[in-house]
């Protein structure tokens, strides 16, 4: 059997072979303007003919741009998704280099994987192995990560310190207005609203003592984590996501620099040192909206801070300064790390940047639960 078409320059027979092979020839021009018509009449009788084997050969092609490559991945994906075979012989070398820049087998078995209905157990096991990889990419990471630091302690010159004061004025200085802000807030907020409940009780005048509490263990430092996991984690992210996909990450390797030094470990120092002192500032400015209002219900200010310093300790204080320097480890060290993974692609530095954000938030309340549990036990 032997049928012959020709569209705008493109041109292609199919002649039967013994046994159940059939075999496209294809000639002329094979791009854009030239398929747009071909493509739908050599599906329809590729289909009606149904070969097992299906063989193209494409000697006789003049040129071929990616339109031409995209029809070969088609034919070969179409062959595969009905579990029957394919050949392509013939291609010029020029052409068949931009064919071996994609994956035929991949291409097609992402189609398969598609099409195929998926049962519960099958969804729960692709599941754990997405979670495994991410968790063996993490402890990866962090080992990476404690080993650079351990280097950078018996050696200090190793460390980008002018690089590591950028990040401190990026991620902590110009943080201070909108942390003080909102710090301010909470502490006006949950004064009035700690005050409605007290006053059934008449014990308006212990207000202060929740804020203070409340601040120092618990609303300084995860406020001031979950403001910086929003700025700060999604700026590292996105940085060297788009280093990466510019493939800035790759001339580092080339030049034999490690990234993990060059770009992640001033930023996890800088964080580590930044996000404490703004915990305590975002602590300072809750109190001054909490005295406020503390004011606003009859009390001297000198009462306000008896209170406090009856009601909090040094312990109170450092136990949320060390959650908050664990915060700054997390924020830093998800932002680079998502940020190292970034794939190619257009919209790579976004979805990795969301999932930076993402996943640090659930650690930073993950991490939180920890260290509420282990205070008390300890009866800190």
């Amino acid at each position: 059997m032997s049928a012959l078409a020709t569209v705008q320059g493109a041109h292609y027979t199919f002649v039967r072979r013994p046994p159940e092979t059939l075999a496209l020839m294809l000639s002329g021009r094979l791009d854009a303007d030239s398929l747009g018509s071909l493509w739908s009449s050599l599906f329809r009788q590729i289909d009606s003919e149904g070969p097992a084997h299906l063989v193209v050969d494409a000697a006789q092609v003049d040129y071929c741009d990616g339109s031409g490559i995209g029809l070969v991945l088609e034919l070969a994906r179409h062959q595969k998704s009905m579990g029957r075979s394919f050949k392509i012989e013939g291609l010029r070398e020029e052409y068949l280099n931009l064919l071996k820049l994609y994956t035929v087998s991949e291409v097609a078995g992402t189609v398969r994987a598609s099409l195929k209905p998926t049962n519960t157990f099958e969804e729960i096991g692709r599941s754990t192995l997405v979670l495994w990889r991410g968790t063996r990419g993490v402890l990866s990471f962090v080992g990476e990560l404690c080993a650079t630091l351990a280097r950078i302690i018996l050696n200090p010159r190793l460390l980008r310190w002018q690089d590591t004061l950028v990040v401190v004025e990026k991620a902590g200085v110009n943080s201070f207005p909108i942390i003080a802000l909102v710090g301010f807030l909470i502490g006006l907020i949950m004064s009035f609203q700690s005050a409605i409940a007290m006053r059934m009780f008449g014990a308006e005048i212990f207000v202060a003592n929740f804020i203070g509490i409340s601040l120092f263990r618990e609303l300084g430092p995860l406020m001031t984590a979950i403001i910086l996991a929003g700025r700060s984690g999604a700026a590292f992210a996105a940085e060297i996501g788009t280093m990466k996909v510019n493939e800035e990450i790759d001339a580092l390797n080339t030049m034999g620099i490690d990234p993990v030094r060059f770009l992640a470990v001033t930023r996890v120092i800088a964080s580590v040192v930044v996000t404490p002192l703004l915990a305590i500032f975002a602590s300072l400015f809750g109190l001054i909206g909490g005295a406020i209002v503390y004011s606003s219900l009859g009390f001297p200010l000198i009462t306000f801070v008896r209170q406090i310093q009856f009601a909090t300790t040094y312990v109170d204080l450092m136990g949320g300064l060390v959650k908050a320097a664990a915060f700054g480890l997390i924020i830093a060290g998800l932002g680079c790390r998502h940020g190292l993974m970034t794939k190619s692609g257009a919209s790579a530095v976004g979805d990795s940047t969301t999932q930076a954000v993402v996943n640090i938030l659930i650690l930073i309340v993950v991490a939180d639960g920890v260290f509420s549990v282990l205070y008390y036990n300890l009866g800190i």
